[in-house]
């Protein structure tokens, strides 16, 4: 920090970046990277195996509809932070407190856009299904879900974007990621090193809403994306077997 007290925050922030002794070892901005990343993924994974099954379900029958959006409502009314207060006295530092709070910040956007989805299935269309000899099992998994796979990949980015964001929290209670140059660099007065980690998690937000945003393009068929819809595949049949 001493060599560069005197710099502007630009001039701290180049300077810090280009010291390559930010780029090694534990606290080295690879280390804290990977840490975030973890942290991340950790949490967007957890929330899809809990919010996609609940909401294909609670879409399907109708059963739960309040429950969805009241958890919806709740996870969004909620702060993180306050989250993470809540949580500290029961895991203490680590990892378990932010995992935790960040998991409870991922299902609402995952459940409620996949409630959506199913929901804004034409009935039409899921009639067709039954009177082709669809169960109900394969009406969700066949018509239902894959016509609402948009809504729920958008989900799923959403949450994302917002679990990369928030990692930085995690930070604040002794937990790695990104998040420690920027509270490391405000207790040191370190205005590079505060402005460094401000930057990776900006970008890391960034980069995390393209690949999403690209993964979700990859993976909806065409016809969905353009709101054509997608035709009935017939029981037993694979999807798509249906077109030529």
């Amino acid at each position: 920090m001493a060599a560069y007290a005197d710099e502007g925050p630009l001039g701290q922030l180049v300077a810090w970046l280009t010291d390559p002794g930010h780029w090694t070892g534990p606290g080295g901005v690879p280390t804290r990277l990977l840490e975030h990343l973890e942290l991340s993924a950790l949490a967007v994974i957890a929330g899809i195996a809990v919010a996609v099954p609940a909401g294909l379900v609670i879409g399907h029958t109708g059963r739960g509809a309040f429950l969805a959006t009241s958890v919806a409502n709740m996870g969004r009314a909620i702060p993180s932070y306050a989250l993470l207060l809540i949580l500290f006295p029961v895991f203490g530092f680590g990892l378990g407190a932010p995992l935790v709070a960040l998991l409870l910040l991922t299902i609402p956007p995952i459940l409620t856009n996949t409630y959506v989805g199913v929901r804004s299935v034409d009935r039409d269309t899921v009639e067709a299904g039954r009177g082709m000899g669809f169960t109900a099992r394969q009406i969700l998994l066949r018509i239902e879900a894959r016509l609402a796979l948009p809504l729920v990949l958008a989900g799923i980015r959403t949450a994302a974007v917002q679990a990369v964001a928030t990692a930085t929290l995690a930070a604040l209670i002794a937990g790695g990621g990104l998040g420690r140059f920027i509270v490391d660099g405000f207790a040191r007065r370190d205005e590079g090193q505060l402005l460094a980690g401000a930057l990776f998690v900006g970008v890391l937000a960034i980069v995390t809403e393209r690949v999403f945003g690209f993964l979700e393009r990859r993976a909806v068929p065409p016809g969905l994306l353009s709101g054509r819809g997608a035709e009935v595949a017939t029981p037993g049949a694979p999807v798509g077997a249906g077109r030529a």
